[in-house]
Protein backbone atom coordinates (compact mmCIF):
# COMPACT_ATOMS: atom_id res chain seq x y z
CA UNK A 1 0.00 0.00 0.00
CA UNK A 2 1.43 3.38 -1.04
CA UNK A 3 0.81 5.15 2.26
CA UNK A 4 1.08 8.92 2.61
CA UNK A 5 -0.48 8.90 6.06
CA UNK A 6 -3.32 11.09 4.82
CA UNK A 7 -7.00 10.69 4.04
CA UNK A 8 -6.87 9.29 0.48
CA UNK A 9 -4.46 6.44 1.17
CA UNK A 10 -6.37 5.77 4.41
CA UNK A 11 -9.69 5.30 2.63
CA UNK A 12 -8.07 3.29 -0.18
CA UNK A 13 -6.62 0.97 2.47
CA UNK A 14 -10.06 0.64 4.07
CA UNK A 15 -11.48 -0.72 0.82
CA UNK A 16 -8.54 -3.05 0.25
CA UNK A 17 -8.84 -4.57 3.71
CA UNK A 18 -12.47 -5.43 2.92
CA UNK A 19 -11.61 -6.98 -0.47
CA UNK A 20 -10.95 -10.72 -0.21
CA UNK A 21 -9.00 -10.68 -3.48
CA UNK A 22 -6.08 -8.90 -1.85
CA UNK A 23 -3.84 -9.19 1.19
CA UNK A 24 -2.14 -6.00 2.30
CA UNK A 25 1.40 -6.98 3.25
CA UNK A 26 3.22 -3.69 3.76
CA UNK A 27 3.03 0.09 3.82
CA UNK A 28 5.37 2.09 1.55
CA UNK A 29 5.98 5.77 2.30
CA UNK A 30 8.19 8.30 0.54
CA UNK A 31 10.28 10.08 3.17
CA UNK A 32 12.52 13.13 2.88
CA UNK A 33 15.70 11.62 4.32
CA UNK A 34 17.24 15.03 5.07
CA UNK A 35 14.41 16.18 7.34
CA UNK A 36 12.98 12.82 8.42
CA UNK A 37 9.50 13.77 7.26
CA UNK A 38 6.88 12.34 4.89
CA UNK A 39 7.41 13.80 1.42
CA UNK A 40 4.98 16.62 0.53
CA UNK A 41 3.03 16.25 3.78
CA UNK A 42 5.87 17.27 6.08
CA UNK A 43 4.76 14.88 8.86
CA UNK A 44 7.45 13.64 11.24
CA UNK A 45 8.53 10.00 10.82
CA UNK A 46 7.66 9.40 14.49
CA UNK A 47 3.98 9.96 13.68
CA UNK A 48 4.20 7.86 10.52
CA UNK A 49 5.59 4.98 12.58
CA UNK A 50 2.76 5.41 15.09
CA UNK A 51 0.26 4.92 12.25
CA UNK A 52 1.97 1.70 11.15
CA UNK A 53 1.99 0.42 14.74
CA UNK A 54 -1.75 1.00 15.08
CA UNK A 55 -2.33 -0.77 11.77
CA UNK A 56 -0.06 -3.66 12.76
CA UNK A 57 1.51 -3.52 9.30
CA UNK A 58 5.21 -3.40 8.40
CA UNK A 59 6.37 0.01 7.19
CA UNK A 60 9.05 0.56 4.56
CA UNK A 61 10.35 4.08 4.22
CA UNK A 62 11.48 4.97 0.69
CA UNK A 63 14.26 7.40 1.62
CA UNK A 64 14.68 10.21 -0.88
CA UNK A 65 16.95 13.28 -1.07
CA UNK A 66 15.48 16.69 -0.39
CA UNK A 67 14.79 17.43 -4.06
CA UNK A 68 15.06 14.14 -5.98
CA UNK A 69 15.08 14.04 -9.75
CA UNK A 70 12.56 11.78 -11.43
CA UNK A 71 15.39 9.38 -12.27
CA UNK A 72 16.47 9.23 -8.61
CA UNK A 73 12.90 8.65 -7.46
CA UNK A 74 12.29 5.90 -10.01
CA UNK A 75 15.53 4.12 -9.16
CA UNK A 76 14.82 4.21 -5.42
CA UNK A 77 11.29 2.94 -5.99
CA UNK A 78 12.54 0.08 -8.15
CA UNK A 79 15.19 -0.81 -5.55
CA UNK A 80 12.45 -0.97 -2.93
CA UNK A 81 9.95 -3.00 -4.95
CA UNK A 82 12.19 -5.61 -6.57
CA UNK A 83 12.72 -7.67 -3.38
CA UNK A 84 9.03 -7.35 -2.47
CA UNK A 85 8.07 -8.65 -5.91
CA UNK A 86 10.50 -11.53 -5.45
CA UNK A 87 8.67 -12.38 -2.20
CA UNK A 88 5.34 -12.56 -4.03
CA UNK A 89 3.97 -9.00 -4.04
CA UNK A 90 2.05 -8.46 -7.29
CA UNK A 91 0.38 -5.06 -6.78
CA UNK A 92 0.88 -1.62 -5.30
CA UNK A 93 -2.27 0.30 -4.34
CA UNK A 94 -2.64 4.07 -4.50
CA UNK A 95 -5.20 6.60 -3.27
CA UNK A 96 -5.41 8.54 -6.56
CA UNK A 97 -8.92 9.52 -7.62
CA UNK A 98 -8.96 11.14 -11.06
CA UNK A 99 -5.52 12.31 -12.27
CA UNK A 100 -5.16 10.31 -15.50
CA UNK A 101 -1.52 11.24 -16.17
CA UNK A 102 -0.46 10.17 -12.67
CA UNK A 103 -2.33 6.88 -12.96
CA UNK A 104 -0.64 6.15 -16.30
CA UNK A 105 2.78 7.02 -14.87
CA UNK A 106 2.36 4.72 -11.87
CA UNK A 107 1.15 1.85 -14.04
CA UNK A 108 4.08 2.31 -16.39
CA UNK A 109 6.65 2.25 -13.59
CA UNK A 110 5.17 -0.88 -12.04
CA UNK A 111 4.88 -2.67 -15.37
CA UNK A 112 8.66 -2.44 -15.69
CA UNK A 113 8.85 -4.51 -12.50
CA UNK A 114 6.12 -6.93 -13.65
CA UNK A 115 3.73 -5.51 -11.05
CA UNK A 116 0.29 -3.88 -11.34
CA UNK A 117 -1.18 -0.71 -9.86
CA UNK A 118 -4.49 -0.69 -7.97
CA UNK A 119 -6.70 2.38 -7.51
CA UNK A 120 -9.54 1.60 -5.07
CA UNK A 121 -10.92 5.17 -5.16
CA UNK A 122 -10.70 5.72 -8.90
CA UNK A 123 -13.28 8.15 -10.35
CA UNK A 124 -15.37 8.35 -7.20
CA UNK A 125 -16.95 11.82 -6.68
CA UNK A 126 -14.63 13.53 -4.24
CA UNK A 127 -17.27 15.29 -2.12
CA UNK A 128 -19.00 11.92 -1.72
CA UNK A 129 -15.71 10.25 -0.78
CA UNK A 130 -14.91 12.82 1.87
CA UNK A 131 -18.33 12.54 3.49
CA UNK A 132 -18.07 8.75 3.49
CA UNK A 133 -14.64 9.11 5.09
CA UNK A 134 -16.11 11.22 7.87
CA UNK A 135 -19.13 8.93 8.37
CA UNK A 136 -16.85 5.90 8.77
CA UNK A 137 -15.03 7.60 11.64
CA UNK A 138 -11.75 8.64 10.08
CA UNK A 139 -10.20 11.72 11.67
CA UNK A 140 -7.37 13.84 10.32
CA UNK A 141 -5.68 17.22 10.60
CA UNK A 142 -4.80 19.40 7.61
CA UNK A 143 -1.01 19.67 7.75
CA UNK A 144 -0.15 21.35 4.45
CA UNK A 145 -1.95 23.81 2.17
CA UNK A 146 -0.95 25.19 -1.22
CA UNK A 147 -1.05 28.99 -0.90
CA UNK A 148 -2.25 29.28 -4.49
CA UNK A 149 -5.56 27.72 -3.37
CA UNK A 150 -5.93 28.13 0.40
CA UNK A 151 -4.65 30.63 2.96
CA UNK A 152 -2.83 29.74 6.15
CA UNK A 153 -6.06 29.70 8.20
CA UNK A 154 -6.90 26.28 6.72
CA UNK A 155 -3.62 24.74 7.89
CA UNK A 156 -3.88 22.92 11.22
CA UNK A 157 -7.67 22.55 11.04
CA UNK A 158 -9.54 19.32 11.56
CA UNK A 159 -10.77 17.74 8.34
CA UNK A 160 -14.50 17.86 9.08
CA UNK A 161 -17.79 19.12 7.67
CA UNK A 162 -16.89 22.67 8.66
CA UNK A 163 -13.66 22.47 6.68
CA UNK A 164 -15.52 21.11 3.67
CA UNK A 165 -18.11 23.89 3.94
CA UNK A 166 -15.40 26.58 4.00
CA UNK A 167 -13.49 25.38 0.94
CA UNK A 168 -13.51 27.84 -1.99
CA UNK A 169 -15.41 26.55 -5.06
CA UNK A 170 -12.18 26.14 -7.06
CA UNK A 171 -10.73 23.65 -4.55
CA UNK A 172 -11.41 19.94 -4.93
CA UNK A 173 -13.05 18.56 -1.76
CA UNK A 174 -10.34 15.90 -1.43
CA UNK A 175 -7.53 18.21 -2.51
CA UNK A 176 -6.86 15.93 -5.46
CA UNK A 177 -4.98 18.69 -7.29
CA UNK A 178 -2.55 19.12 -4.41
CA UNK A 179 -4.51 21.89 -2.69
CA UNK A 180 -4.00 20.37 0.77
CA UNK A 181 -2.62 17.31 2.59
CA UNK A 182 -3.58 15.66 5.86
CA UNK A 183 -2.33 13.56 8.77
CA UNK A 184 -4.60 10.71 9.91
CA UNK A 185 -4.74 10.36 13.70
CA UNK A 186 -7.70 7.98 14.04
CA UNK A 187 -9.36 5.37 11.84
CA UNK A 188 -11.77 2.43 12.13
CA UNK A 189 -8.84 0.05 11.73
CA UNK A 190 -6.45 1.74 14.20
CA UNK A 191 -5.94 -0.08 17.48
CA UNK A 192 -6.19 3.33 19.21
CA UNK A 193 -6.01 7.00 18.23
CA UNK A 194 -2.66 8.78 17.93
CA UNK A 195 -2.19 11.58 20.47
CA UNK A 196 -0.75 14.71 18.89
CA UNK A 197 -0.04 18.36 19.46
CA UNK A 198 -0.13 21.11 16.87
CA UNK A 199 3.18 22.92 16.51
CA UNK A 200 4.13 26.06 14.64
CA UNK A 201 2.96 27.13 11.18
CA UNK A 202 5.76 27.42 8.65
CA UNK A 203 5.71 28.86 5.11
CA UNK A 204 8.04 27.32 2.55
CA UNK A 205 8.61 28.11 -1.11
CA UNK A 206 9.80 25.75 -3.84
CA UNK A 207 10.79 26.20 -7.50
CA UNK A 208 7.76 25.59 -9.72
CA UNK A 209 7.77 23.53 -12.93
CA UNK A 210 8.83 25.28 -16.12
CA UNK A 211 6.08 27.50 -17.52
CA UNK A 212 4.44 28.19 -14.17
CA UNK A 213 4.96 30.89 -11.54
CA UNK A 214 8.57 31.25 -10.31
CA UNK A 215 7.80 29.82 -6.88
CA UNK A 216 5.16 27.61 -5.27
CA UNK A 217 4.38 28.46 -1.63
CA UNK A 218 3.00 26.09 1.00
CA UNK A 219 1.98 26.43 4.64
CA UNK A 220 2.84 23.54 6.96
CA UNK A 221 1.53 22.81 10.44
CA UNK A 222 4.18 20.94 12.38
CA UNK A 223 2.67 17.98 14.23
CA UNK A 224 4.22 16.67 17.44
CA UNK A 225 3.64 13.34 19.14
CA UNK A 226 1.43 13.79 22.19
CA UNK A 227 1.42 11.84 25.42
CA UNK A 228 -0.50 8.54 25.58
Amino acid sequence: MSWSGGKDSALALYYLLRDNRYHVAQLLTNVNAHYGRVSMHGVRVELLEAQAQRLALPLHQVLLPEAPSMAEYEEQLATTLRPLHAQGAAHVAFGDIFLEDLRAYRAQQLARLEMEALFPLWQRPTAELLREYLTLGFRAVVVCVNEAYLDRSFCGRLLDESFLHDLPPNVDPCGENGEYHTFLFDAPYFSRPIPYQRGELVRRTYPAPVGEAPLSAFWYCDMLMGKE
